[in-house]
């Protein structure tokens, strides 16, 4: 069933340069390349952001006091309250 004979290889070139024609053939070869490298740095992008995504949340929960502390430290007069708008 696989591709292991040459004259299936053969076969599917034949079929193809009948069905686009010889001037097509490389540049839909040319256009699927370069939709697999865009697709791929895409990909390569995204781990990217979920990884240094994770490192964020790791870094936050170990630098945020608990909430019972934050609680009692009374704000200074000096600074000036503002209103939810």
């Amino acid at each position: 069933m696989g591709l292991d004979n040459p004259i299936k290889i053969i076969l599917i070139i034949v079929v193809l340069l009948l069905l686009f024609g010889a001037k097509r053939l490389p540049e839909i070869g040319r256009s699927m390349g370069h939709s697999l490298r865009e697709f791929k740095s895409a990909t390569r992008g995204l781990g990217d952001d979920v990884k240094s995504g994770l490192e964020e949340d790791e870094v936050e929960t170990e630098a945020a006091p608990p909430k019972a502390a934050q609680e009692d430290v009374k704000p200074s007069r000096s600074a000036p309250k503002r209103r939810a708008e």
